[in-house]
C-alpha cells in the first residue's frame, strides 16, 4: 500500500489543534517527519501564517516545497489544486455571494502548480455542497478539463478526488477522453458532508466503478480515518491519513501527522499487508 499523508488542509481546524502546521516551515517539517514514518506522498495545503486560514498565495507554496525539496529529494509531493472553488451564497439574494467566497477558473487554481511544477496535484472532480448553511463547492465540467489539460502538459499527475458518485462517472469521462495519463490514480473521499457517507459497502461498490489499470486510494475523515485505512487494504487499495482529515490519535489525545502514519503502518503491517517505500510508490504510479 501507498500511504499518503495530508498534513495541514484548509479546514477551520487552526483553533482545534494546538500543534496544527500553518507556517511553510511548520507545514515542511511535518511532512518530513511524515515521510519519514512512511510515508511516499505528502499532500499539501499551505496558510496564511497571520491568520492560520487556507490561501492559494503562490510563494508560500513555493517555501513550503523548497524546504521540503532541501531536505528530502525523493518524496512525492502532492500539492492541492482545490482552492478557489468557494462559493458562498448569500441571503435574501443568492447572487450577492457572502464572505469566503473565492471562486476563480480552472486554471488560476493551478497557478502554483504551473509555478512549481510537483509530482502531482488534486483535481476535484465535481461540485458539491459543503456542509450545514449556504457553502458550495464549485469545479464544473469545463473546469476540470481545463485543468487536466493543463497539468498533462506541464508533466504533474493528477490525482482525481472523488467526493460523490457522480464524480467518479465524470472523472471516467476524462479518462476515456485521454485527458489522464495511465495509471489514473483515483482517491475515493469519504465522510464530508455532504458528499459519500462513510459506508463500506458504498466504499466497495465503487472500486467496482474504477476504469481498469487505475490504482485507488481512499480516506475517511476524524474517528473513521484508522478503520478507513482496514477498508483500503480489504479493497487492494492504498490509503490517505493525517491532520487534514483527523486530529486525534485516540480519543481526546492531539495527533501529529508522523503518529498517525506510524499507527495507519501498524494496522497495515498487522493485517498482512507491506507499505511501498518511496521508489515502490513512484513505480506503481508511473512517475519518473
Amino acid at each position: 500500500m501507498i500511504i499518503t499523508c495530508a498534513i495541514t488542509g484548509a479546514g477551520d481546524t487552526a483553533g482545534k489543534h494546538p500543534d496544527l502546521p500553518i507556517t511553510p516551515e511548520q507545514i515542511a517539517t511535518s511532512a518530513l517527519e511524515a515521510a519519514e514514518a512512511g510515508a511516499a506522498i505528502v499532500h499539501l495545503h499551505v496558510r496564511d501564517p497571520e491568520t492560520g486560514r487556507g490561501t492559494r498565495d503562490v510563494s508560500l507554496y513555493e517555501r513550503a516545497h523548497r524546504l521540503v525539496r532541501d531536505s528530502n529529494s525523493d518524496v512525492i509531493v502532492n500539492l492541492t489544486a482545490g482552492m478557489g472553488g468557494d462559493l458562498m451564497i448569500g441571503a435574501p439574494d443568492p447572487l450577492d455571494f457572502d464572505d469566503g467566497t473565492d471562486l476563480v477558473d480552472g486554471l488560476e487554481r493551478l497557478a502554483h502548480v504551473d509555478a512549481i511544477r510537483p509530482d502531482m496535484c488534486s483535481l476535484d472532480c465535481g461540485s458539491l455542497n459543503f456542509g450545514e448553511g449556504s457553502s458550495v463547492y464549485v469545479s464544473t465540467p469545463d473546469m476540470l478539463r481545463d485543468m487536466a489539460k493543463r497539468v498533462r502538459e506541464i508533466g504533474v499527475k493528477p490525482e482525481l478526488e472523488i467526493f460523490d458518485t457522480g464524480n467518479l462517472w465524470f472523472a471516467n469521462r476524462m479518462i476515456d477522453e485521454g485527458l489522464i495519463d495511465d495509471p489514473p490514480w483515483i482517491q475515493l473521499c469519504t465522510g464530508i458532508p455532504y458528499g459519500m457517507p462513510n459506508d463500506a459497502g458504498l466504499l466497495a461498490s465503487l472500486t467496482r466503478l474504477l476504469p481498469a489499470g487505475a490504482e485507488f486510494t481512499t480516506f475517511g475523515i476524524s474517528a473513521m480515518q484508522m478503520p478507513w485505512v482496514a477498508q483500503a487494504i480489504l479493497l487492494d487499495g492504498h490509503v490517505r491519513v493525517g491532520l487534514e482529515d483527523n486530529l486525534y490519535l485516540d480519543r481526546g489525545v492531539f495527533a501529529s501527522n508522523a503518529q498517525l502514519v506510524e499507527k495507519a503502518r501498524q494496522i497495515i503491517e498487522l493485517m498482512g499487508a507491506r507499505v511501498q517505500s518511496t521508489d515502490q510508490a513512484r513505480e506503481t504510479l508511473g512517475l519518473t
